[in-house]
């Protein structure tokens, strides 16, 4: 396995060196026979389908390991990878698992993965253990604590850490040592685990651009509560002393929701961040580097100014806006990893100074064409517009189909669309592809699910609604024959 030790490795050209176009889709969404995508033959085959589709962008949701609910937005690390994701076919492949293995249910998934433990220590070759020796040392700056945190947490039946024994909680150093002693074999699995997924990732992204495919990964702006990074670094986050937030994180009321969004995550305490030299971001941007080529922020806006809203309060509506130290975190990010390749989500209410702050680092923005609709010619998101700095989307994992969005408006407000759009032939959502496609922005997204001219019913998130998100799966079933030959048609149209 490559090394993921970003470091000392030259970056490419920027993805955004001329006109792109990709789609957007996260793994959990590939085809297959688990419960979730996987990183295994259709993640290959969806590589393929872009290459020949003339597409030369990847873009995922965040890959960490995710809570019950499986948001990828609230990881138990900004670090490790998830493994759901892990293939347990390539195991299989590999030597390392039994082929009856891989079709044990879900609920199994452990109990499967500690097979291929075993099956590692039995038939790894010599090369795979000193890549699994050289990961661990690489990547021990998080590894350790993460491979910790996930052994204790399941010893105390997944409570948040906060609600562990008060010398875990704290991590008192008995205590830890002594967790390390009785724990130290599911720490091991957890440490294999992790190596397992970034060899699979790695292997998938070398093929990936190989076929001239970029991944384009996401990075959120806060983390969970009940995550590694804010038992092991307590201190950079603005906690009481039994490890309960003061203040969470959110936005106000907005598109999405009248109340706001209280999304509970803990805010940084940017005061010993900036005390110490942002070494916590650059440890994070240092292993999002390793594994993207490319990086989208969540909720930029957030790092010139973030929403803090009173713990107790159950909605946003009765936050403040708090400065943050945008400037001086980005300007030694710069300086420690050049070129920067990262994309701002701007999208929300955005001041001068965000836009200040954007545009002092070079960073695209992001432009979404279901916003476009329903003000004047004015609309930053209507493609006249829209400057080359930019990624513009149909949608995002956020929003409804693009066909769903569609058949949502009024008749007045179809018209408005479709008189904008040339009032076209063409069913939706092409209209509105081709326009993302046509704009002056020098990359174009598209969810899969707009590309498969999908309803409402195949939306990924539905934000503020807690139940029943980030299940969707497309199936090849749906994809026409001659998809990837007319999509191949627009991209070269469109000079993508």
């Amino acid at each position: 396995m490559p090394s993921i030790d970003s470091r000392n490795e030259p970056r490419p050209a920027s993805p955004l060196d001329h006109r792109r176009a990709g789609i957007l889709l996260h793994p959990t969404s590939l085809p297959g026979h688990g419960e979730n995508g996987e990183l295994g033959a259709e993640a290959y085959r969806f590589i393929d389908f872009l290459a020949q589709s003339g597409l030369s962008v990847w873009q995922t949701l965040p890959l960490g390991p995710t809570h019950g609910d499986r948001s990828p937005y609230q990881c138990l690390s900004v670090h490790a990878g998830n493994p759901l994701l892990i293939s347990c076919d390539t195991l299989a492949s590999k030597g390392w698992l039994d082929r009856a293995a891989v079709q044990h249910p879900p609920a199994q998934r452990r109990a499967v993965l500690e097979q291929a433990q075993r099956g590692f220590y039995e038939h790894a070759s010599d090369a795979d253990r000193h890549a699994y020796d050289t990961f661990k040392q690489q990547q021990h700056y998080w590894l350790e604590d993460y491979a910790l945190y996930v052994a204790v947490r399941e010893d105390n039946r997944s409570l948040p850490w906060w609600e562990w024994p008060q010398p875990l909680r704290d991590r008192q150093q008995s205590a830890i040592a002594d967790a390390y002693q009785r724990l130290g074999v599911a720490i091991e699995a957890v440490r294999l685990e992790q190596f397992i997924f970034f060899d699979q990732w790695q292997s998938l992204r070398r093929y990936a651009n190989e076929k001239g495919i970029w991944i384009f990964g996401d990075m959120p702006i806060f983390v969970a509560h009940d995550s590694v990074d804010v038992w092991a670094s307590r201190d950079q986050f603005a906690l009481d002393a039994e490890g309960h937030a003061k203040v969470v994180a959110g936005v106000p009321p907005d598109y999405f929701s009248e109340t706001g969004q209280r999304w509970g995550n803990p805010h940084y305490d940017w005061e010993r961040m900036h005390a110490d030299g942002f070494s916590w971001w650059i440890q994070r941007v240092q292993s999002q580097l390793a594994l993207f080529d490319i990086i989208r922020i969540d909720h930029f806006r957030g790092f010139e100014s973030y929403w803090e809203i009173p713990a107790d309060s159950t909605t946003a509506i009765h936050g403040r806006w708090v400065k943050a130290p945008g400037d001086e975190l980005f300007h030694t990010l710069h300086a420690r990893f050049n070129p920067l390749p990262l994309v701002a989500e701007d999208l929300g209410i955005i001041t001068d100074e965000v836009t200040a702050l954007r545009r002092a680092y070079s960073l695209p923005g992001m432009k979404v064409l279901q916003f476009a609709f329903g003000g004047d010619a004015k609309n930053p998101y209507l493609p006249h517009n829209h400057e080359p700095n930019y990624v513009v989307y149909t949608g995002t994992h956020d929003n409804d189909t693009t066909l769903g969005w569609f058949r949502s408006q009024s008749v007045a407000a179809k018209n408005e669309i479709l008189d904008y759009l040339a009032k076209p032939q063409e069913e939706m959502p092409w209209p509105l592809i081709r326009s993302a496609l046509a704009s002056p922005a020098r990359l174009a997204m598209i969810p899969m699910q707009d590309v498969l001219m999908l309803d409402s019913e195949h939306r990924m998130n539905r934000p503020g609604v807690a139940e029943e998100n980030w299940s969707w799966r497309f199936e090849w079933q749906q994809v026409p024959g001659d998809l990837a030959e007319w999509l191949r048609h627009l991209a070269t149209l469109y000079g993508r």
